[in-house]
Order: C-alpha cells, then structure tokens, then sequence
C-alpha cells in the first residue's frame, strides 16, 4: 500500500501552524518548517511571560507602597514587618490601591504598623 503524502492530517496540521504564523516576518510565516520553529518559541515565550507578569505587578506595588510610606516617615520593610506584627492581612495589591484612592485610610494602616513595632 503507497504512503500517502496529501492526506487531510497533515495538510490540517500545517495550516493549523501556519496559521499560527500569519503576521510573522519571511520565510517564518510562509514556510512550515521555519514557522513550526517560530510558533514553539512564541507560545513557549507567551506561557513563560503569563507567569513573568504576576512578579512585574508585585514588584510594581511594592514600589508604589515603598513610596507612600516614605511619604509617611517609614520605609517599605518596616511597614510590612509592622502589618505583620498587628496582624493586619492585607495583599499588597490591595495596600497599593489604598495609598493610591484612599489616602486618609492608608495614613491609618501605616500608624498601625508604626505602633505595633513601636516607631
């Protein structure tokens, strides 16, 4: 029995990938072969950057909070260690907002760390 080369797997296969591809620069959007590469690396790249995300944004509200302590008379550090000590469990997500939106209401969270590490 002949092999056969134009069945419909592997021309679905192909379009699937190049489809993938449509956008890319030369040979990598056209040929299979070169798009195949591409299209791993893309989506190998987009799974690793999904998850790279999740630190940018926390090292983003850390900044921001960073900035309003100061504001405040207190560093970063020991704002987070007094938010531990009082046993206030709020996400930093959460704390960046505030400093952001809610002044008034962020002065308050950073005095009750201020008075549970006795500054």
């Amino acid at each position: 029995m002949s092999r056969a080369i134009d069945g419909t797997k592997r021309l679905n296969r192909r379009k699937k990938i190049l489809k993938l591809a449509k956008g890319y620069r030369g040979r990598r959007g056209t040929n299979y072969k070169a798009a195949h590469d591409a299209v791993v690396q893309g989506l190998t790249d987009a799974y690793v950057g999904r998850r790279d995300k999740k630190g940018d944004y926390r090292s983003l509200w850390i900044a921001r909070l960073n900035a309003a302590c100061r504001a405040e008379g207190i560093t970063y550090s020991r704002f987070i260690e007094g938010l531990n000590k009082a046993g206030v469990k709020i996400n930093r997500k959460a704390l960046s907002n505030m400093a952001i939106e809610d002044q008034v209401a962020f002065k308050a969270v950073v005095e009750t760390a201020k008075k549970a590490i006795g500054a």
